[in-house]
């Protein structure tokens, strides 16, 4: 009798789990259907690489940026965009895993789950897609980028509605005339598949400033009030720190202004290991963010097993420090925003995915700082400005009121600094937040600073309506 028991209880077992199986993998089956066809292995079910019937898409202007016209997928007439949107939309191909014609390829298709792709015109909704993106700040931007030939991104956001309106990343090709990538010329083209602005992460150098910053806000009730020598170079914990410049007696407004290495060394070990980490933690840098399906690569900083130089240099955004552009494009738009960062998207009419609809998606804004916390790195950002950048270069950011930090982030290898220059706009009719990158370059006002001066005139006048 207890063996039949057994038996029966294991029957029972096996008939729920097959039950529930078949549940779970129907319901995947309705509900991401599309994401199936997406996958590059299934290409073919959308028909050839899923474009030779596909919709057009859009720029958030209603210009054109790519379209098929008898079977044949046609882009932006305007060089610069095509190159400039290349990772944003992509190309006939699947390369580029992130872009748009890859992650949405049966939408475009106008793929069913029943019909296929012979579902009847009369019952189909429009297979377009419009994106935030304005494809003359993208070219804008590009132009300045592409223009160093060098590997980098620039992102340009709203941080109070979320819509990305420039998405930029070097190096890239013409969609419309791609090249034979093979063994002759691959080195030519490394990385040209890849979008630095989601995929790849950097070295900050002193852009991290801002972390240390907001640690040093909610830990050293002193600050404001405290100086630090600086001499161009001091020893700390047995090994050299050194600053480009010999401040003198500085205060912390105008270290984070100039940029002192020696001050934030000094208070990056007074905060120490587990402050430093959980302001970090807090602050975003650890995390991967979801944009429309695609996952930010993942920042670091974990000085858990630093001795005190290396916590020293990590403070200033060396040590083994490294952030993603879109990752520190949220974090500035969340300063500007009171402390709340509103998640970035590059649909403007949504996926249109199944879950959207029903309600199941993440929430579209979380917390990184609290208020009192941003408004005093708002406060400092707006000063490093207006008292040294300004005078540095006329007409920088002119007609909005950027609050920003460049960096210069050593790599070694024999290579130039990775140029790095963040910030947003406080501007009620242009909330913009910005975050752009040049690798092996060198100082960060030199190089990325006119990419994002650029970049966010440009985009301001599109919100302005000036473009």
């Amino acid at each position: 009798m207890k063996r039949i028991m057994r038996r029966t209880t294991l029957i029972l077992i096996f008939a729920l789990a097959f039950i529930g199986g078949i549940g779970f993998f129907s319901f995947e089956l309705i509900v991401n259907a599309g994401s199936w066809v997406d996958q590059p292995y299934n290409a073919h079910v959308s028909g050839g690489n899923g474009l030779e019937q596909a919709g057009a898409i859009y720029d958030r202007n209603g210009y054109v940026l790519a379209e098929t016209q008898d079977s044949d997928r046609i882009y932006n007439d305007n060089i610069s965009v095509r190159k400039g949107l290349l990772h944003t939309v992509g190309d006939n191909s699947l390369n580029i895993s992130t872009a748009v014609q890859s992650k949405y390829r049966s939408q475009l298709s106008g793929y069913s789950l029943i019909w296929g792709l012979n579902m009847p015109k009369s019952m189909r909704n429009t297979h377009d897609i419009t994106l935030t993106v304005d494809a003359t700040t993208c070219a804008a931007a590009y132009d300045v980028l592409a223009g160093y030939g060098k590997k980098g991104a620039c992102v340009v956001y709203n941080y109070k509605t979320g819509e990305v309106i420039c998405s930029v990343s070097t190096p890239g090709y013409d969609p419309a005339d791609p090249p034979e990538i093979n063994e002759s010329n691959e080195s030519e083209y490394e990385g040209v598949y890849l979008d630095n602005v989601l995929s790849s992460v950097y070295a900050p150098g002193s852009i991290f400033k801002i972390v240390t910053s907001a640690a040093a806000i909610e830990n050293m009730p002193d600050l404001y009030s405290r100086t630090w020598n600086c001499t161009g170079e001091k020893e700390i914990g047995g090994h050299t720190v050194t600053c480009t410049e010999q401040h003198g007696e500085i205060d912390y407004k105008t270290a984070m202004s100039h940029s002192c290495n020696i001050a934030f060394a000094e208070i990056a070990v007074e905060l120490g290991k587990d402050v430093m980490n959980s302001t970090a933690k807090k602050a975003g840098i650890n995390n991967s963010y979801e944009i429309d399906d695609v996952n930010t690569a993942k920042g670091h900083f974990d000085v858990t097993k630093a001795d005190e130089n290396q916590l020293a240099w990590s403070g200033i955004g060396q040590y083994d420090d490294a952030v993603n552009p879109m990752q520190m494009a949220i974090m500035c738009g969340a300063i500007g925003n009171g402390g709340k960062a509103v998640n970035p998207t590059y649909i403007k009419d949504g996926s249109g995915d199944l879950l959207q609809l029903i309600g199941f998606k993440k929430p579209d804004e979380f917390q990184l700082f609290n208020g009192d916390t941003a408004n005093q790195l708002n406060d400092v950002m707006r000063y490093t400005v207006s008292d040294y950048y300004n005078y540095q270069r006329s007409g920088l950011f002119e007609g909005l009121s950027v609050c920003a930090k460049t960096g210069t982030a050593e790599v070694g290898e024999e290579k130039a600094p990775n140029a790095w220059m963040v910030g947003y706009a406080q501007d009620e009719d242009a909330p913009l937040a910005f975050a752009c990158v040049v690798e092996d370059a060198g100082y960060g006002f030199e190089f990325a600073c006119p990419v994002a001066d650029a970049a966010m005139k440009a985009a301001a006048a599109c919100l302005r309506g000036e473009g």
